[in-house]
């Protein structure tokens, strides 16, 4: 077979697909490891000025614009970043040559040798991972977190390979990464210690032909496992719990519905409002629900996960308890803004899909003037209205799918347009009384108008606390 173990890349030629994070932090890497490498982008120089000025462009070779899958023809080993879709002709065509194409994320793990603890799942992602972390690190461990939540997982791999070429042991642990889809469609040898599925709803339909092949990617985090490793699986999810059927490693599973079934190897569960948990045949009371901080029946999920993987990891109890009774949240998923005469302003620009933003409406029990919209990627909108009849005081629209959103809203005429994200905000805030609550939760993607879903986050914000006392 044409191709290069990732174990002996010097003087290997490696194309890097996709000038984002992840594939900046790859090219680092296979440098560190001594390849020679091409990174190949379809935008042109202008639009990636911003990212080329953080590579080492004297030992990089650039392949950009519209000639970028030239940048194939040689390559032994091709690595793809999350964005770019992995059935691309011209991907399909190296793999015909026996060429390896695989993610950023598979590359990155091959050069650790410490537990790696991921999870995957369409909402709730980035907060479990971040609540793991800290637990690990306030047990006195040395954690790296990253993934798709935010640093690649590769920038672990280059200090642990550098650690390695000084003789030394990794600087870290564990590493807790949170996993995407995209980035799971191109693994080969990825092999977490832990995985678990939080939940599938329907998402990123723009990019898969169906909801079944969406969960195949998601499942595929599971793939690699051993009978020593651990699977986490949601019982309360229908598409999630069949998947354990198929697991090697050893089951577990959360419910906040139902007992744990006889078949699992233990997991955590609610009995009436006290999170318990069975590991290793031992029952533990983990806390009660309303000792954890942050807000939603979901966020008892993602603090569920987060406690199994705690005490698989050695955890002691009054640690995960703490941590899960100070954390406030994350930045951009129902993070709380402001208050300013008696309304409150919350941020969820995460909610990036119908399912997050049904998640954020339940979670709040105040009347909710909504600001929605964005970029359809393949949502049902119509399952959002039976909420925002009960629960929304005024729906304000915003972005590309905005007449889409209407549409679904049968029966309910309390909407209306805003051009931009200040308009929205500004009509909130002069429309909204006393106990109301002003809740960003598109429901959609962010690229029509921002930069990410961070950069409308942090722009509403703004706007937010701009509005005068």
């Amino acid at each position: 077979m044409v191709g290069v173990d990732t174990t002996q890349l010097a003087g290997a030629r490696v194309t890097v697909v996709g000038l984002a994070r992840s594939g900046v932090a790859a090219t680092y890497l296979l440098q560190e490891a001594g390849a020679l490498v091409t990174v190949a982008d379809r935008k042109d120089r202008g639009e990636l000025l911003s990212v080329l000025g953080s590579l080492d462009q004297a030992a990089t070779r650039l392949v950009l614009g519209s000639d970028y899958e030239s940048a194939l023809d040689q390559a032994e080993l091709v690595i793809v970043s999350p964005g770019v879709p992995s059935r691309l002709e011209a991907l399909e065509r190296v793999r015909h040559r026996g060429v390896k194409v695989i993610s950023e994320l598979d590359l990155a793990s091959r050069f650790l040798s410490i537990p790696i603890l991921a999870l995957t799942g369409t909402n709730g992602k980035s907060t479990t991972v971040t609540l793991i972390g800290k637990m690990l690190q306030e047990s006195g461990k040395r954690v790296f977190v990253g993934g798709n939540l935010g640093t690649a997982i590769s920038e672990a791999a280059v200090q642990s390979l550098r650690a390695m070429k000084m003789g030394r042991l990794c600087p870290y642990d564990a590493v807790v990464v949170e996993v995407s889809s995209f980035q799971l469609e191109t693994v080969e040898r990825f092999h977490p210690w832990i995985a678990a599925i939080l939940n599938v709803t329907v998402d990123h339909q723009d990019r898969y032909e169906s909801i079944d092949e969406y969960i195949a990617a998601k499942n595929r985090i599971f793939e690699n496992q051993t009978p020593s490793d651990y699977a986490l699986f949601n019982l309360d999810d229908s598409r999630v719990a069949p998947l354990r059927r198929s697991a090697r490693a050893s089951v577990l599973g959360f419910t906040r519905t139902q007992t744990l079934p006889p078949d699992l190897a233990g997991g955590t569960y609610l009995d009436r409002d006290h999170i318990m948990t069975i590991i290793g045949g031992q029952t533990q009371e983990i806390c009660t629900r309303s000792e954890v901080k942050i807000i939603g029946n979901h966020n008892i999920e993602n603090a569920m996960v987060a406690a199994t993987y705690a005490l698989l990891s050695g955890c002691p109890l009054d640690v995960i308890r703490r941590v899960l009774g100070e954390f406030p949240g994350l930045e951009h998923a129902l993070e709380i803004v402001r208050e300013r005469r008696g309304i409150r302003f919350i941020n969820d620009s995460k909610g990036t899909n119908v399912d997050a933003t049904l998640k954020a409406l339940e979670s709040i029990d105040q009347p909710i003037w909504l600001i929605a919209g964005g970029r359809d990627k393949g949502g049902d909108f119509s399952r959002l209205a039976p909420a925002i009849r009960r629960r929304v005081k005024r729906l304000i629209l915003i972005g590309e799918a905005a007449p889409l959103i209407a549409k679904a809203m049968e029966g309910y005429q309390a909407i209306e347009r805003a051009d931009t994200l200040k308009q929205a905000v500004e009509s909130a805030a002069s429309g909204a009384r006393m106990g109301d609550v002003v809740l960003l939760s598109p429901a959609c993607a962010s690229f029509d108008m921002f930069a990410d879903y961070q950069d409308r986050g942090r722009q509403f914000k703004a706007l937010v606390q701009s509005l005068p006392e």
